[in-house]
């Protein structure tokens, strides 16, 4: 789970970058170059992916054991 949660995470960040960089027309040959829609759509898939990372690499706490 935490694999998978890591390699969804930087393809959602790697999308998400060259779709921002395509939307403020700086990565040309698109449709979506010069739109700048895409630039925000960018921008929500590159902090999700953010977001899938961090969660995917958070430690949990343990709680220490009951005594009886």
């Amino acid at each position: 789970m935490r694999i998978g949660l890591n390699l969804a995470g930087a393809v959602a960040i790697l999308m998400g970058v060259t779709w921002f960089l395509q939307g403020i027309n700086i990565l040309p040959g698109s449709f979506m170059t010069g739109q700048i829609q895409w630039a925000y759509y960018g921008l929500v898939a590159a902090f999700t992916g953010v977001g899938l990372i961090v969660a995917a690499n958070r430690r949990r706490r343990t709680l220490p054991p009951r005594q009886p």
